[in-house]
């Protein structure tokens, strides 16, 4: 019995691996139709009755993308997103200790793990979907370009209700184009990333406000579009 629950697993993990490494292979050149997150929340959005003209989602190239959009997600989300290799240890250890010491907590996720969360999973916080979390980082971190993976995060995050990527985003909120976006513009939407659901880029907050003050001084502090040249 046990050899053959071994077999088995053995078998089960073969396949696994050879389809998930076949799967993120393709992503490296093919742009997704669709995501599980995005299924996911038609799904929430069909039984809560707002599902309205349904998903926002339009695929646009890294060129078509403003570059100061491209910065903002960087200075805002994981300021060492050129140089790491998936996962910002030190990020990871100044989150664990402001945690144990404040009742709010802080996340550490690089653009990079959340790539591999938008992209491959589904929503939640179980140890199952963070251990595959983890290993679909490694895969596109092997497997991608940092170009490649900054593109992917740009299209497929989560900026709205039902509406996902920086172009749908731009005509959402601004009736332009991504590529189009301004600085103080980018600053907003990124501002916004950590919770898309409960905050409006253009009927912003004191907190949104005073964030987008901070984000905008980041880009700069950065360098701006100059900082591009390092991905």
């Amino acid at each position: 019995m046990i050899q053959r629950i071994w077999k088995w697993a053995k078998k089960f993990a073969f396949y696994f691996l050879i389809t998930t490494f076949v799967w993120v292979l393709i992503y490296k050149w093919v742009n997704p139709p669709f995501t599980l997150l995005m299924m996911q929340r038609y799904t929430e959005a069909v039984y809560d009755g707002k599902v309205g003209k349904g998903i926002m989602y339009e695929w646009v190239d890294y060129g078509n993308i403003s570059s100061y959009m491209r910065v903002a997600v960087i200075a805002t989300e994981d300021q060492n997103f050129p140089f790491h290799g998936g996962f910002d240890f030190d990020a990871i250890q100044k989150a664990i200790q402001y945690n144990s010491n404040n009742e709010d907590t802080k996340g550490a996720s690089t653009i990079s793990q959340q790539v591999a969360k938008n992209v491959f999973l589904w929503s939640g916080r179980n140890w199952l979907r963070k251990g595959l979390e983890a290993y679909f980082t490694l895969l596109i971190e092997l497997l991608w370009s940092k170009e490649r993976i900054l593109e992917m995060y740009l299209n497929v995050a989560e900026m709205g209700h039902l509406t996902f990527g920086v172009e749908a985003a731009a005509y959402r909120y601004y009736q332009i184009p991504a590529r189009i976006l301004t600085i103080d513009q980018a600053a907003y939407i990124a501002v916004i990333l950590p919770n898309p659901l409960r905050y409006n880029p253009v009927k912003p907050s004191d907190y949104i406000r005073k964030r987008k003050s901070w984000a905008v001084m980041q880009i700069r502090r950065l360098g701006g579009k100059a900082y591009l040249k390092n991905i």
